[in-house]
């Protein structure tokens, strides 16, 4: 109880201190947001008056940041200069974005566990070699590169994937964003767990276990995976926060309608509430995500809670 108290009062002070530096940065970019909203009209003083006085704009920074984290406390991630609440423009596209997100997610952890596991157990070989040929190569491309490849290559012209959209539902038109968005973490949490797998094969519990007799399968299956798993687990959970706010180029490539598309969107209108209000909620993602996975990874070593 004393480490999970220890971990939510330390993601506290991160999602202050994070949250406090979007603010600021987000209501120091050039340009009168309220003036935009008429674009080339100009605004009634009165109305451009209500407006500020609305949402603060006139106070200082600290006492505007105060006012949002009122209104947060109570659930609400404020309303852009339309009047539109942020969680209701986040609802529509939560759906979309949860999918490609765990998508991705599932494929990293089942491929990427997989080849890690195969390649530490054939290492030196040529199986081993060709997995780490993938990894250096998926976490040389950008994503935006394998993004428009795939779409050119696996959509156009061979007609395996949707192009763009998500009209054709799940997982048809998730696969492929899907894989794209996945390549950089399968790569990476493969070479975590075959390092891990190889260090481990090499332990005095291991050759214990093998004096015992017990079957190599079980061996590696109960104990070496065990604590091999414990980096990836680690890696995977704070991955699945990025997942959920690090779509933006492929919502955009293949035209998903996601949170990335919001995000994006609201940043290049100068949408600063919608811009906090999803930093905010995805901040929140992130951070319940790693303490989630302190916990998991204290119940795989106790002595994790002692240090």
């Amino acid at each position: 109880m004393t480490y999970l108290i220890r971990r939510l009062l330390e993601a506290l002070l991160v999602f202050f201190g994070i949250s406090l530096v979007i603010y600021a940065m987000t209501y120091v970019l050039p340009g009168d947001p309220i003036a935009a909203l008429a674009g080339d009209r100009p605004l009634a003083p009165s109305v451009a008056r209500a407006l500020r006085e609305q949402h603060h704009l006139d106070d200082p920074l600290l006492v505007q940041y105060g006012h949002y984290l009122a209104g947060l406390f109570h659930g609400d991630l404020g309303t852009d200069f339309s009047g539109r609440s942020v969680a209701e423009q986040m609802a529509d596209r939560w759906p979309v974005t949860l999918k490609l997100a765990l998508t991705a997610w599932g494929i990293e952890a089942v491929v990427g566990i997989g080849l890690g596991v195969l390649a530490a157990l054939r290492q030196g070989t040529w199986t081993d070699r060709t997995v780490l040929a993938f990894t250096i190569g998926a976490t040389s491309v950008p994503v935006f590169v394998l993004a428009y490849t795939a779409q050119v290559v696996l959509g156009v012209q061979l007609g395996w994937f949707p192009v763009a959209g998500n009209t054709d539902g799940w997982p048809t038109s998730y696969l492929l964003p899907a894989l794209c968005v996945a390549a950089f973490g399968l790569a990476s949490v493969s070479r975590l767990v075959r390092a891990e797998v190889i260090e481990n094969l090499r332990a005095d519990y291991v050759r214990t276990a093998v004096a015992k007799g017990l079957t190599r399968r079980r061996v590696v299956g109960v104990h070496v995976l065990r604590n091999s798993l414990i980096p990836a687990v680690t890696y995977l959970a704070i991955d699945l926060g990025y997942l959920l706010g690090g779509t933006v180029i492929i919502e955009g490539v293949f035209n998903l309608p996601g949170i990335g598309q919001l995000l994006f969107q609201a940043v290049r209108a100068h949408a600063g509430p919608t811009v906090v209000g999803v930093s905010t909620a995805l901040i929140l993602i992130f951070l319940a995500a790693s303490v989630l996975v302190d916990l998991l990874n204290s119940l795989l070593d106790p002595r994790i809670r002692h240090d």
